[in-house]
């Protein structure tokens, strides 16, 4: 593509409205870039714990900083920057629930490692940290003087570990042990480091560091839990007894009020913990990536990173993710174990049901036999007024001369036809009523 014709594709694209998260998503590829460093020099690396939303105070203060070194602070919604400060340079870098300080300096050449440089760094009297202090750690990048079984001598032999980096350009040393400051020394040989591959191995050493101290944290939480997941569990194994035998819609009511108060307690120790669980999964796949990204290889007699921390953080990583199952596990059988009495509750609920619709059949059909019977009775007994009626009736007309018969014989023989009268006309009535009623589909 010739310069015109990029230069034209370039005022295009600015003409297209961008997507509100173009800027950030572009961003973030370069949001910690690998700083370019040369041998000799030495780092100081400190990672504060900042609960979400209180970040405010660390960032006022880092551009109280910033000013006092005579540089601009970062912007409000900058979540790195990099501000020169003494010999050296200060990076400050923010995080999803930490923020870390990278002051690095210049080593005089010779010098040995870990040597004290009084008033260089910013850690000092004046520094004020945003949080608790998660992460410490010391890295001297110097340039290999060939002595190596002095510098390993500098470390702890039963936990030390040694890789080679990028080919063998760089050599790693460790023992992830705390000195007399409280930090963790991390030594790297220059042995042809370019100022790229220094600056990367450099910041991939420091990330394992943070992020494998950062995974750990799920393991106090793990423990906490582990006794209410076991309480839990044994709990459940009770009540999943105790369905076997249980009879009665009481008895499987209190059931099912059991096991709801045993989901209650294990939904809310997931929701406390699934925050911290999942980070630490997420920091252990960071810490795994970066070793994989410096292409540690084994030097002889010694073990390398990668087998130390497989080792050592490997169990801690398992228990973690032990309890995370545990948890999905208990709340599957939990699930199970109430679908079961729910079933057997709605089981006990029909047969009641059942039992109350027979017996509203055997009353209904008690009162229809009633109803017949008074039915019966309301026969005669409308039958009776009326054939008293129909006799004044005959004696009136008798004396007025217009019944030619006895009022007692026309009495008697109306009798019948009274009755039937009144009994065709009652169950016309009740027929017409019963035709108004739903009947069944």
């Amino acid at each position: 593509m010739t310069g015109e014709t990029g230069e034209a594709a370039g005022a295009e694209a600015r003409g297209f409205a961008p997507h509100p998260l173009r800027a950030e998503i572009l961003g973030e590829i370069h949001a910690r870039p690998f700083r370019l460093v040369q041998s000799p020099r030495y780092f100081l690396h400190y990672a504060f714990e900042v609960v979400r939303g209180a970040s405010k105070p660390d960032r006022v203060f880092f551009e109280t900083l910033c000013r006092s070194q005579g540089q601009p602070g970062p912007g409000p919604e900058a979540r790195h920057h990099v501000i020169a400060f003494g010999s050296g340079s200060l990076k400050w870098e923010r995080h999803a629930e930490f923020t870390t300080y990278t002051w690095d300096g210049p080593l005089p050449d010779g010098a040995p490692p870990f040597l004290d440089h009084p008033g260089a760094h910013p850690f000092g009297t004046g520094f004020t940290p945003p949080g608790p202090m998660l992460v410490a750690v010391r890295l001297d990048l110097v340039r290999d003087p060939g002595d190596f079984a002095a510098l390993a001598a500098l470390f702890d032999p039963a936990s030390l570990c040694v890789s080679d980096a990028y080919g063998g350009a760089g050599v790693a040393l460790t023992d992830f042990r705390q000195d007399g400051d409280g930090r963790t020394r991390i030594l790297v040989l220059d042995r042809g480091l370019n100022p790229q591959q220094a600056g990367g191995l450099v910041q991939r050493l420091l990330e394992i560091e943070t992020y494998r101290t950062l995974s750990l944290l799920g393991l106090p939480e793990a423990q906490r839990i582990g006794p209410d997941i076991r309480r839990i569990e044994r709990e459940l194994a009770e009540i999943a007894s105790r369905i076997r035998t249980s009879e009665g819609l009481q008895a499987n009511r209190k059931l099912l009020e059991d096991l709801s108060r045993l989901t209650a307690d294990l939904e809310a120790g997931a929701a406390e913990s699934s925050y911290r669980f999942g980070a630490s999964k997420a920091y252990d796949d960071i810490v795994k990536d970066r070793l994989a990204a410096i292409h540690e290889h084994h030097v002889p007699g010694y073990g390398t990173w990668t087998s130390f921390l497989a080792r050592r953080t490997g169990p801690a990583m398992r228990t973690v993710r032990a309890t995370v199952e545990r948890q999905e596990d208990l709340s599957e059988k939990l699930s199970r174990a109430a679908q079961l009495l729910r079933t057997r509750v709605d089981i006990e609920l029909e047969q009641q049901n059942r039992d109350l619709l027979d017996s509203m059949d055997r009353r209904a059909r008690q009162q229809l036999r009633l109803q017949q019977t008074v039915e019966g009775l309301s026969v005669a007994a409308v039958s009776y007024y009326v054939v008293g009626l129909i006799g004044y009736l005959a004696k009136a007309a008798k004396d007025a001369g217009l019944l030619p018969v006895d009022p007692g014989l026309a009495t008697g023989l109306s009798v019948p036809v009274v009755i039937l009268a009144v009994y065709l006309l009652v169950r016309r009535i009740r027929t017409g009523h019963a035709d108004d009623e739903p009947r069944p589909r």
